[in-house]
């Protein structure tokens, strides 16, 4: 079959999921939302750099719910607070459209029972769904640690870290406000409740570690945050702009599952825009360990084998490719919310 998938905004990440889309046989572009003047009215073809599709970009919200579409890819940009894209996202599943979000959303049981609500609410009204489906999170944690564990007979503890080269994000929005970079080192928590960039990730991780405790019985008495900044011991000029000596040069973000005084799920991602130190994990890897019988390590990473030239990472096509395959899932989904299932693999059809 051939489904009919609406693309919601166009940065870089919204941008790839556009070409997958276009470039699959099994999809059929239906409609694109976009959030600049620059953009609107454009043929999502030029925007997503590929051949005129017919299909125009808008960015009245009204003409994308009158569409006929089986799924919508919401690719807005995190913003705090993290909720802001959830009464835009209530209108999609209302209108009859099921949702995929690149952003969290992978397990609503850890949900607040009101924003769960809400949107259980909107997916009866509209006999739709909303599924996360990125890559981080999204993919590593949530699927490729649970699966890792198949080959074990006891597992005490599951330990995830990647390392994340932020020095070619342009955006100086998002690498100053919503990640927090530059921010004085020595004198903020990112612990602390009120840092704003720490709030937006925990919405996204906690729920990774409580999707990871659920699926293997592990009943958290707490999921706390062991978060820290370093500063840049110089200057850094970067694409975004410029990181003050004693700024916010790498954040390292952590959460800690425990259940009965013991760590079992350690959860951590560093984001950096410091050259590479000797001994530092290379950029782009995730490594995973399993503590347990027996244990389970692995380090791997994602590589562009067509060289086709094109501005998308390796990273940026792994979100496209999470969301394509997991297409068929939330459309074949009962109404209302879904975890993202354990396995949605490619598959030669849609």
């Amino acid at each position: 079959m051939t489904y009919r998938v609406i693309q919601w905004a166009t940065g870089a990440m919204g941008r790839t999921c556009l070409q997958a889309v276009i470039d699959h046989p099994g999809m059929q572009l239906a409609g694109l939302y976009v959030y600049g003047d620059r953009k609107a009215g454009l043929d999502a073809g030029e925007i997503a750099r590929r051949d005129p599709v017919g299909v125009i970009a808008t960015r009245d919200i009204d003409e994308i719910l009158a569409l006929d579409a089986d799924v919508v890819i919401h690719a807005a940009r995190l913003d705090p607070p993290f909720e802001r894209h959830d009464a835009d996202i209530c209108r999609l599943l209302r209108s009859g459209k099921n949702v995929i979000s690149i952003n969290g959303g992978t397990h609503p049981p850890h949900w607040p029972d009101a924003r769960r609500a809400a949107f259980e609410a909107a997916g009866r009204e509209g006999g739709t769904t909303f599924m996360g489906a990125g890559l981080n999170p999204g993919f590593c944690a949530e699927r490729l640690a649970v699966l890792a564990t198949s080959v074990c007979s006891r597992v005490d503890r599951i330990t995830i870290h990647e390392l994340v080269d932020c020095r070619a994000v342009r955006s100086p929005e998002y690498v100053f406000d919503v990640i927090g970079f530059g921010t004085p080192a020595g004198t903020i928590d990112p612990n602390a409740p009120g840092f704003l960039p720490a709030r937006t990730m925990n919405a996204l991780f906690e729920e990774v570690a409580a999707n990871i405790g659920d699926r293997l019985g592990w009943k958290f008495d707490t999921i706390r945050t062991a978060h820290s900044l370093r500063p840049a011991k110089h200057a850094l000029d970067i694409r975004a702009g410029r990181i003050e000596a004693g700024g916010t040069a790498r954040v390292d973000w952590r959460w800690i599952g425990e259940t009965g005084g013991e760590i079992r799920i350690d959860l951590g991602v560093s984001w950096t825009m410091e050259p590479p130190a000797p001994g530092d994990a290379e950029a782009g890897l995730w490594s995973l360990k399993i503590a347990g019988r027996p244990g389970v390590e692995m380090t791997f990473g994602l590589v562009d084998t067509e060289h086709s030239g094109e501005r998308a990472s390796p990273e940026m096509q792994g979100v496209a490719g999470a969301v394509i395959n997991t297409i068929p899932h939330v459309v074949a989904a009962e109404p209302g919310v879904a975890s993202t299932p354990p396995f949605t693999h490619w598959r030669a059809s849609a």
